[in-house]
């Protein structure tokens, strides 16, 4: 079975994500499942970055240890992953730089010295030297040319013919003298494995498959769900949601506002949702923090509106183009007082996919706030998907209890109450503009007609209204999913991200002997008590899986269900778990329990 790890390393300003997407979708289009993820520093040009590439016979939702390939721009990056390389791995580098062969070998790895820089400029410019690299890469893989070649002309197709037909003289010129020099030398190539994929349209995706990324997924959902509205001030990593609303806002007929602050981008999408629109705010932790009071206000007039936190390492500005999964908490209880709101946490990108619209259709069912916690993870990493995984057909486009037009005729004037006591909490909900639906919004205790008072007995009626909305949403809330055998000894528990490793570290600790299965959480608030308890019945050992230091999901599982895990395994260091380190954790654990 294939399953190799590819790594490109150099210098920001390098074309290192660029070169990494381009080797990405060529190893797809060849018919290979692909999970990528880029590691860069918030600094436009200096640092070392790499992007690391997964490519194997089978769908993958996670990077891998070791790597079997490093294309290195830099002699830094050789030096910065030696230590990652599997037996027998390639090292393949431009030959004017000065790399120090002898650690390399000496740890059985392979040297492929190439001309890349060279080829570039032999062919117009050194700035091709990326595209050298990345060609040469894919023919000591063995992936396809010509899929190579589709890619490398749809990349640079806006910026001209001649562009375009320079990267692909350079690219077949490094892919060719790759094949002639290093055919047969290594080990992991792909030559005579047999892909399981479609590859019947070698310029596009065969129809069959998609290369994408999470916050590509999340934004084509919220289009999909009715977004007609977002405003956002730009913030890593969740600013190419925003990006890619703004590129299809007049094709799909959604406002999108670049504000000034956070501030003003939440209290525009508040705004937007009163009159209607089905409205996001996408940002991270930093930005989250700036928009709590607006969101108290969303809760108090209970106006629906979507915020997604795409997480990075804090506080402050802490780690702007890294992950954590440090927020949690903090969405559950941010703004004084207390107010409905719903959590969700998806952990794969077609969840991310889903939440983009399921997002709006509890927002508007109860007509509350909804947040949504990515991460920097889920949110830049590249899948490959196949292309029914993005289910339309399940987009469900439910506006709750809103009044139409002609229930608002049948009203007498003054008859409204946009705040009506009811069973559910729900009150029916009319936009502006109807002369029978006009009332106050007040950011005080309103009465039923939106009237400032502080009785008591409306205090404690309007509170217990609101607040039974969460009950109803409970019953939405879906509970865990497992993965792996019922009869496990060790129960991983994460949510979020996180499952993608998690499920992929469960057959590394059956290598191990050690039986494991995984509970992975996506719906956080209200959370799903009843179904976690049932789930866990029959855990023999707990062991919870999060990326921040203090283990925050583990006490909001205690908080809410009793139950205590055996054991947390944490990190926060900014760079995502990989299955290896995972299952590492988890045998020093069993082995400290023996």
């Amino acid at each position: 079975m294939t399953d190799l790890s590819i790594t490109i390393g150099g210098d920001a300003g390098q074309g290192v994500e660029s070169s990494g997407a381009t080797l990405s979708l060529a190893a797809m289009r060849s018919g290979w499942y692909v999970f990528s993820i880029q590691d860069y520093r918030s600094r436009i040009r200096g640092g070392h970055n790499f992007y690391q590439i997964r490519i194997a016979s089978r769908a993958v939702r996670s990077h891998s240890d070791p790597v079997h390939l490093l294309l290195a721009l830099t002699k830094e990056s050789v030096d910065i992953h030696r230590d990652n390389l599997a037996p027998g791995a390639g090292v393949l580098y431009d030959d004017s730089l000065k790399v120090d062969e002898g650690p390399v070998k000496e740890q059985g790895c392979l040297l492929f010295p190439m001309p890349l820089t060279e080829i570039a400029e032999r062919h117009g410019n050194r700035v091709m030297t990326n595209t050298a690299a990345v060609a040469a890469g894919a023919g000591v893989l063995g992936l396809s040319l010509e899929r190579l070649k589709s890619v490398v002309e749809g990349r640079f197709a806006a910026k001209g013919p001649r562009v375009v037909e320079a990267n692909l003289r350079v690219a077949d010129d490094a892919y060719r003298m790759a094949v002639e020099r290093f055919r047969g030398a290594f080990r992991y190539a792909l030559h005579g494995a047999s892909p399981p994929l479609s590859t019947r349209d070698p310029g596009g995706n065969g129809g069959e498959t998609l290369l994408i990324s999470g916050n590509e997924a999340f934004a084509l959902g919220a289009a999909a769900g009715g977004c007609r509205f977002v405003s956002a001030y730009p913030m890593t990593p969740a600013t190419t949601i925003f990006e890619w609303l703004v590129r299809k806002e007049k094709e799909l007929g959604i406002v999108t506002k670049h504000a000034e602050d956070e501030i003003a981008a939440v209290c525009m999408a508040i705004g937007a949702g009163y009159a209607g629109a089905r409205a996001l705010v996408p940002t991270s932790g930093g930005g989250f923090s700036l928009m709590v009071e607006a969101l108290g206000m969303a809760g108090m007039t209970e106006v629906p509106v979507v915020i997604v936190d795409v997480q990075r390492g804090g506080p402050s500005t802490g780690l702007p183009t890294r992950t954590e999964q440090g927020d949690l908490l903090f969405v559950l209880h941010a703004s004084q007082g207390e107010f409905p709101r719903i959590v969700l946490a998806p952990g794969t990108h077609e969840e991310y996919f889903e939440a983009g619209w399921r997002s709006f259709t509890l927002a508007e069912r109860y007509q509350c706030p909804v947040i949504v916690l990515a991460d920097q993870f889920l949110a830049a990493s590249l899948c490959t998907l196949p292309s029914e995984a993005l289910s339309f057909d399940a987009v469900v486009r439910d506006r709750g209890e809103l009044l139409d037009h002609a229930a608002l005729d049948k009203l007498e004037p003054g008859q409204y109450r946009r705040y009506r006591i009811t069973s559910s909490g729900i009150s029916p909900r009319a936009l502006p503009g109807h002369p029978n639906a006009v009332y106050t919004v007040v950011t005080d205790e309103h009465d039923e007609e939106g009237h400032i008072t502080e009785a008591i007995e409306n205090r404690v009626q309007q509170m217990s209204k609101r607040m039974r909305k969460l009950e109803h949403a409970r019953q939405e809330m879906r509970g865990p999913k497992r993965y792996g055998p019922e009869d496990a000894d060790l129960t991983l528990i994460c949510w979020g991200s996180a499952v993608g490793p998690v499920v992929e570290s469960l057959p590394l600790l059956e290598k191990e002997g050690v039986r494991a299965n995984a509970l992975h959480f996506t719906d956080i608030w209200p959370f799903p008590a009843d179904q976690a308890r049932r789930a866990l019945e029959g855990a023999r050992r707990t062991v919870a899986v999060e990326q921040n230091y203090t283990g925050q999901f583990a006490k909001l599982l205690r908080m809410c269900t009793g139950h205590e895990v055996s054991h947390g395994v944490h990190k926060f260091d900014g760079r995502p778990f990989s299955p290896q380190q995972i299952a590492s954790a988890c045998l020093e654990e069993v082995a400290s329990h023996v």
